[in-house]
This record gives structure tokens, sequence and C-alpha cells, in this order.
């Protein structure tokens, strides 16, 4: 009960600073320019109320990686409450997850690149 306390709270925090649009990206905050994944957590936000384009404007991947990004937290936060597992994502190896995350990681840089040039819309504001 003391794991699934602690992952209600880190969600309501992290809810609470979505909701009051708090930065929430390091990357951004620090060099005021945009991070690869920027955009996602409000790309999410429009999925999830069923805006596709709205969500792909805000990042193009977002209906490929707000998906798996879901799925890995979500993995990894019922490991945490029911194993105190941390990082259980990670345990998942092999070549296939492998090829997939550094395929999903080429595209996010491609992506982020291009949008500097003004593709995809430009830079998502930060």
């Amino acid at each position: 009960m003391r794991r699934a306390a602690q992952v209600a709270c880190g969600l309501a925090v992290l809810g609470g600073a979505v909701a009051l649009r708090i930065p929430l990206c390091p990357f951004a905050i620090v060099t005021r320019h945009p991070c690869p994944g920027c955009g996602l957590t409000r790309a999410s936000l429009e999925l999830a109320q069923g805006h596709v384009g709205a969500a792909m404007h805000l990042h193009p991947l977002s209906l490929v990686l707000v998906p798996v990004v879901a799925l890995v937290l979500g993995y990894n936060l019922l490991a945490y409450v029911k194993d105190g597992r941390v990082a259980a994502a990670e345990s998942l190896q092999g070549r296939g997850a492998t090829a997939i995350a550094v395929v999903l990681g080429a595209l996010g840089i491609i992506v982020w690149v291009a949008r500097f040039f003004g593709a995809f819309g430009g830079p998502v504001p930060v």
C-alpha cells in the first residue's frame, strides 16, 4: 500500500504541474530551446481528448511515441507497486526491443533537427 500511495502522490504532483503548465523539461528550462521530446506531454493530453491533428502538430511522432511511453511507464509503475522493482522495463531486453528503441530514438532526433529548419511546423514553443 505504501508504494501505491507513493505512486499516487507522484502522479498527483505531475498532474498538478501539467495542469498549471509548469515547464517539466530540464533541457528546455536550461537552454530555452525544445528538446527532441518537447511537445509530447501536450500531444499526450491532446490524444487523450481525441484531438489527433493537434497532437500531430505538437509532435509528429506522438501517435507512435505516446503509446510506447505510456506502456513502459505503466509497466514500471505496476512492477514498482507490486514487487518494488524500479526501472522494470529495462529487463525487457532483446534484439527487437533494442532495435525499436534505436529506431524511435533516431526518428526523434531526425524530427527534432528537421523542426529547427521549419519542417513539421517548426520548433515547438518552449
